[in-house]
């Protein structure tokens, strides 16, 4: 009986580990896959269409952004990423700030410049475009742009209500959300 119950127990154990290696196999492969996809080829002409301002650098910008979001989504595996176009800091684009500042190695609450995702409609001036600034006192003087302290960059931030996921973001399990967001 004790044999069996070592037997199961090793067996188990054994089936665990597998799962977590050909887990990790997957999200590499995801990965490869994000950054060979030919994006250009197959949306360049739908992107010029509905932004006939964006020269053919800029698209690619646009490109780059959708392979780091992309990114972000597979690195969160199943839990929810959101895109930087939402008004309030819901845990989705708390994610994806966390997760875009650990992959661009920027301290998510203490960031010298925002993520490349973060700052793209800035960086492309779109009109009505998502406009976030690191420092949250000026955007609320020109009563222009997001505070990137609403999604838990720090800057302003008056607390931190903390994440109990681990995704690989800030290391500390947190970022969350500031002033009862």
């Amino acid at each position: 009986m004790a044999k069996l119950v070592a037997f199961l127990v090793v067996a188990t154990l054994l089936s665990l580990i597998v799962a977590r290696i050909w887990q990790r196999l997957g999200r590499r492969r995801r990965g490869e896959f994000i950054d060979n996809y030919l994006y250009r080829q197959f949306l360049d002409q739908r992107l010029a269409a509905r932004r006939p301002e964006l020269m053919p650098d800029q698209r690619e910008q646009v490109f780059s952004g959708l392979r780091d979001y992309f990114h972000l989504c597979n690195t969160a595996r199943q839990r929810m990423v959101a895109m930087p176009s939402p008004t309030t800091a819901s845990e989705g684009i708390k994610r994806a700030w966390r997760l875009a500042c650990a992959r661009e190695q920027i301290d998510p609450k203490k960031p010298e410049r925002l993520p490349r995702l973060f700052a793209l409609d800035a960086a492309l001036l779109i009109a009505g475009g998502f406009v976030y600034q690191l420092d949250c006192m000026a955007a609320g003087r020109a009563g222009t742009g997001y505070c990137a302290s609403h999604i838990g960059c720090g800057g302003g931030c008056s607390g931190d209500s903390g994440s109990a996921d681990s995704d690989g973001g800030s290391g500390d399990g947190g970022g969350g959300g500031c002033g009862g967001d």
